[in-house]
């Protein structure tokens, strides 16, 4: 008995890593989208002002 629930627990814990490293991988995601459209928005800005120099 003790040794199903030794197994159940690991299992479950398992589960649980899984589920955290899935969160953590879609936070990075949205981040990463986030840096993005914040650069192309930067570059945008800067070819703009270039553009008004000259």
């Amino acid at each position: 008995m003790n040794v199903m629930n030794e197994n159940l627990a690991r299992a479950q814990m398992s589960a649980r890593l899984g589920e955290a490293q899935q969160l953590r991988r879609g936070y990075q995601l949205a981040r990463a989208h986030r840096m993005t459209r914040r650069a192309e928005l930067a570059a945008s800005q800067a070819r703009t002002a270039l553009a008004r120099a000259l």
